[in-house]
């Protein structure tokens, strides 16, 4: 099963969002994921239990982990795209 953690600023409003839009997506393509929501400042600490980071805010530190920036699932511009490329990550690790 993919881990993804979705992190915002106080890991909770835009997280919460952005977390729902892509339990949806993944459910439509019958993708089982778990979806966790955090803190930007949180995302070390917890980078090494998943597989795919989405952020919300913009997040500059190094981690060994692919990160998407989630900006679009928040704003609606581009977000079928950036739903799109999360989709295919998860078909890739199944």
């Amino acid at each position: 099963m993919t881990n993804i953690l979705v992190a915002c600023g106080n890991g909770v409003a835009t997280s919460t969002m952005v977390a729902l839009k892509i339990k949806e997506a993944l459910k439509k393509e019958n993708l089982n994921v778990n979806v966790t929501q955090c803190k930007l400042m949180e995302i070390p600490s917890k980078a090494a239990d998943y597989d795919l980071i989405v952020t919300t805010g913009r997040y500059t530190q190094e981690i060994n982990k692919p990160i998407i920036g989630g900006m679009p699932l928040l704003t609606g511009i581009g977000e079928e795209e950036k739903l799109k490329e999360i989709v295919e990550f998860v078909k890739e690790r199944n």
